[in-house]
């Protein structure tokens, strides 16, 4: 079920508030793109600047626009555990697939606190849980033998790893098993990544271009990575361009230049620099979006 290319969904405001009417046709044009699953309201989804009503209103739009016909999964972390109990429950309530819970940002527990949070989030609700391992925001590291222990917990399933360290995924692999579900965060090694033991990214770009990575994903899932590395290739400018600043607002600004959605994003993040727009600009021409 959890394979391939799920975009991390931006949500789509409009004067400061949530449009969920955007969000509604967001979820049929990625589905009729092609792509595998639907992650709202991570960080990609602005989720530190949704209250926890807003959170939980999209959590629950997508899951009904998407119908069953591709898996949801449910962005649920904080690093409050109460609070991320809240998210993971609501979840599991409004019928998303899984939830994707990141390490607890800013108060940096111990790996023995990591094991903790997530035991509790594991046992409060019956929804398969992705660890999301991004130290470059969380600024704490699970480790892969810290994984292999949350791995016993029939409902931890899988990881979407953030480090960007291809050795990782073969360690991850070691201390978690085979059946251990490990997606990508970062675009721009999606491709090397499923070569060693991936089955996915949970992509910012597939924002912009669900169909080019879908088929991307479809090929390495196949065993082509020629074909794989030829899309991503095609790809390689924009995912740059896209994380010049953050991702999500380069991310708005190209699917605003598509006609997809406003790029209105809130503070403390602001509408890209003239010079990060014609980068992506640059980059939707050479994948051939423009």
């Amino acid at each position: 079920m959890f394979k391939g290319s799920m975009p991390a969904l931006v949500t789509p405001f409009r004067n400061g508030a949530l449009d969920l009417e955007t969000l509604k046709k967001l979820v049929e044009w990625h589905i009729g793109e092609g792509s595998h699953g639907l992650v709202p309201v991570g960080t990609t989804g602005e989720s530190p600047t949704l209250s926890h009503e807003e959170h939980e209103t999209v959590i629950e739009t997508v899951v009904k626009a998407a119908a069953g016909r591709v898996p949801v999964i449910a962005g649920a972390g904080s690093n409050n555990t109460v609070e991320a109990i809240r998210f993971v429950e609501h979840a599991a309530r409004v019928g998303a697939d899984a939830a994707l819970v990141v390490t607890p940002y800013y108060n940096k527990p111990t790996q023995r606190g990591l094991i903790a949070h997530y035991t509790a989030l594991h046992d409060c609700a019956d929804i398969p849980i992705f660890i999301y391992n991004i130290p470059g925001r969380s600024v704490i590291d699970m480790t892969p033998e810290t994984m292999g222990e949350l791995a016993k917990l029939p409902r931890i399933v899988g990881v979407k790893d953030a480090t960007g360290d291809m050795a990782r995924v073969c360690d991850t692999r070691i201390t978690c098993g085979a059946d251990f579900i490990q997606m990508c965060a970062e675009d721009a090694v999606a491709h090397g990544f499923n070569a060693v033991g991936g089955v996915g990214c949970i992509s910012v770009t597939a924002n912009v271009a669900p169909k080019l990575l879908s088929q991307m994903q479809e090929a390495c899932l196949a065993g082509d990575f020629a074909t794989a590395l030829d899309i991503q290739t095609k790809l390689m400018p924009l995912h740059k361009a896209i994380f010049t600043e953050p991702g999500l607002v380069g991310a708005k600004y190209a699917m605003s230049r598509l006609g997809l959605c406003s790029d209105e994003v809130r503070l403390p993040l602001t509408s890209l620099a003239d010079e990060t727009k014609a980068l992506v600009d640059a980059g939707l021409e050479h994948a051939g979006l423009m």
